[in-house]
């Protein structure tokens, strides 16, 4: 079963778009994309969304 994990690697602010990247096996690129997206549209919700996810999404474990 997959987890959805804060990536270590590929991580540009918390590793947010990078650990989706990796759960849904599709470029990280894609969901920054998104999340710009988003924040433009929805006067910053976006930005709401993403600090809320990197408090909830844990750390893989070592």
């Amino acid at each position: 079963m997959k987890k959805l994990y804060l990536s270590d690697t590929d991580r540009k602010i918390g590793g947010i778009c990078g650990g989706l990247g990796e759960y849904f096996d599709k470029d990280p690129t894609l969901f920054r994309i998104g999340f710009i997206i988003a924040t433009l549209l929805s006067f910053g919700l976006g930005i709401v969304a993403y600090i809320m996810m990197w408090f909830i999404i844990p750390k893989k474990p070592k």
